[in-house]
This record gives C-alpha cells, structure tokens and sequence, in this order.
C-alpha cells in the first residue's frame, strides 16, 4: 500500500501541517496508508489521537521518512532533516523554489520527486490544488484581523449618548485573492473600504465587494498595449504619474493600509515610500503582506511591528498560521486533491506522467536532477 507521511514542522512560529485527521479518512477511502510523526499537527490544534482515531499511523521522524512514499509539507524542510528518506520518495507542497537555489539542489542529491504547489498554473483545472490562493485568502483576512488590533481606534461607525464616531478608513493595495478577502473582511468589520490595483479593469471586482475604487479616469493613449488573457495592458507613464499622484493623496486620509502586491520569483513592487507614510495620521497601522519578499512598504521588516512617523508599520510573514485551523484544512485539502487527480485506482497507484501539463508545472527535481526548465536555467547561470 502506498504511503503518505506529514513530519512535524521545524520552522519557528509555524503552526500548520499539510494533513488534518479529516483527511485521513479521504486517503485511506482513496487506497492510501497515512504516516504522522507525533506531534505533526499539535500546534493547530489536532492531537495524535486524532489522527489514530482515523487510522493513521503515529511514529517518529526516523520512521516517518523510511516509510514514506508521498511527503507532504507545508513549508520547505530543511534537506539535513530529510536524511533517511528513501529515493524516489515524492516531496508535494510548499517548497519556496525562488528562495533558495542550493536546497533544490540538495532535494535532487536526496533522490526526491520535489513537487512545488506553488507553481500551479491558474487554471480551473488546478483551482481546488491552488496552495497560493486558499493560503492567501487567510492572509488577506488576518491582515485586516491584526491591524484592527493595532489601530488606536474602532472601525464602525458607532452612536452613542456621548456622540457619534466616525468610521475607520481602510485602504487595500492590490486586488488579488488577499486583497479580495482584505477588502471583504474590513467591509464586515464597518471600516469605510476603498481599493487600486496596477489593473484598472479590477474596477468591478472592488464595487462588487462594495468598495470604492481608486483609479485615474483612462484618457486617449493612455494604454499603450492591449490587455491579454485577463491581464491588465501596459499604461502610458502619463497614466502612472496621475495614478502615483491620486493614490498618495488618498494613502494621507487612511487609517489602515493593506498591501498585498507580489511578483513570483521577483522582488515585490514598492507601493508606499517614506515621505507616503509621514503624510498618514499618527496611529494609523499599515500591513505589509510582502514583507519575505522585500516589501511593497518602505521600511517594513519582514516578521516584525516598527514606528515610522508615527505609523505602525506590520511585516505579517504568518498570517495563515495564525488561523492554523482552517489554513491546515484548506491546505490539506489542496493536497489531497492534487494527489487524487493522480491517483490510479485499478492499480493502487499515483500515475503522475511527466508530459502532463500540471506535474510538468510542479516538478522541480526527478531521478537526482533539477528538472523544471526556469531552475535549470538558473543553476547553469
């Protein structure tokens, strides 16, 4: 019987694990064995008992790695705590290929199968396996979560004996799935939500959540290239400087700001500068949901909370550990159902062909090699 092993997390401050008691029971109904070291799922909260009460088998890292067939993770593991792991063995989830050359590497010297979710492509066939967008829907809800509890005021509009407050002003940058869910999610705390993106045609998408969006009115030859597969087309520099210039003016007004802009394998793109954050109001928060991957706010740092001007200035690097309940759940079942895609069920076997379109996505390293075309470029280089 072919078998799925989850190791308990090595990272600080992560609390997630990439298999919760319930899908156990989805694994071994599907013709899977399910391996857990002890304690893999503590820190969210789900017991060892838990997974034995489902049918899992609960031993220690030594056994986890001899066993495994499939390894199932959250984050990267370090390669010195895969040491043990038999070759072969599938490594499936979230493995941060941009961020470290030299552990793919050593993935490929271990004789894994590394498989990195996060190179999914956004199709409908790979929505319910989209690692990206089910954590990124948390971290756009957390994000507003924690900055309410940093801001030094109440976000509905509230009437008492005393007199009326006025509502908070929230302002999301970018209208991805965490800015989606950011702006859903300050809309049902009562804070006055408005919203921009480099895309103007996400428009829509913000009004829906009833949200204002911010954009310049587009002009004649403003756009000098037309949009493609739902991308926006690349605007003039006119556009950009009267877009840069409305979008500072209404940063000053705000009590909160959400950033969420990020580019895979890139830097992220500078949203707010320095002289931006000394025009806000004393006390206002602004959460930079890019802070691992340089920052869209001048002066945030990764993992930590600092004052500039006057303004909290939050690098949120855990914001889906920090709901690690329904993170794990939703990761879990991205995983399973990545797995059960390739399940064959006459032979009891993942049948995962390299020419498919989604393994070829994924697959970072096979047979001691790095084969995914965009890191052997980078390592030859």
């Amino acid at each position: 019987m072919v078998k799925i092993s989850v190791l308990a997390n090595q990272v600080a401050g992560e609390h997630r694990t990439a298999i919760t008691p319930s899908i156990v029971a989805r694994y071994t109904k599907l013709g899977l064995s399910t391996v857990v070291e002890s304690g893999a799922g503590s820190a969210a909260g789900f017991l060892d008992e838990a997974y034995a009460a489902q049918g899992a088998s609960i031993v220690d890292r030594k056994e986890a790695l001899a066993q495994a067939d499939v390894l199932v993770t959250v984050r990267p593991p370090v390669p010195a705590d895969l040491m043990g792991v038999r070759k072969g063995t599938k490594l499936i989830g979230g493995l941060a290929p941009f961020a470290d050359p030299a552990r793919m590497a050593a993935y490929a010297e271990l004789g894994v199968e590394a498989m990195a979710l996060e190179l999914l492509p956004r199709t409908t066939r790979a929505q319910a396996m989209d690692i990206l967008s089910s954590q990124a829907n948390l971290a756009g809800y957390h994000a507003v979560a924690r900055a309410t509890t940093e801001l030094n005021r109440c976000l509905p509009m509230m009437t008492t004996a005393a007199g009326s407050i006025a509502a908070a002003k929230a302002f999301v940058m970018g209208v991805g799935v965490a800015g989606l869910q950011a702006i859903a999610t300050a809309r049902r705390l009562g804070a006055v939500v408005s919203a921009t993106d480099v895309r103007p045609e996400t428009r829509e998408q913000i009004m829906s959540l009833g949200a204002k969006p911010i954009f310049e009115e587009i002009q004649d030859g403003d756009q000098l290239t037309a949009a493609v597969g739902g991308y926006a087309g690349e605007m003039s520099e006119a556009y950009r400087q009267r877009q840069a210039a409305l979008v500072s003016g209404h940063i000053a007004q705000q009590d909160m700001v959400i950033t969420t802009a990020l580019i895979p394998g890139r830097p992220a793109p500078r949203l707010i500068s320095d002289a931006q954050i000394a025009s806000m109001k004393p006390g206002s928060v602004v959460v930079d949901l890019a802070a691992e991957s340089g920052g869209n706010v001048e002066g945030a740092i990764a993992g930590e909370m600092v004052m500039r001007h006057g303004v909290k200035i939050i690098g949120l690097v855990d914001g889906p550990s920090q709901v690690a309940v329904d993170a794990s759940n939703l990761f879990a079942r991205n995983c399973y159902n990545f797995i059960e895609a390739y399940w064959d069920k006459s032979e009891r076997r993942l049948a995962m062909p390299t020419d498919d379109a989604l393994i070829e996505a994924v697959t970072l390293t096979r047979h001691g090699e790095i084969v995914h075309p965009r890191f052997v470029q980078a390592a030859a280089a």
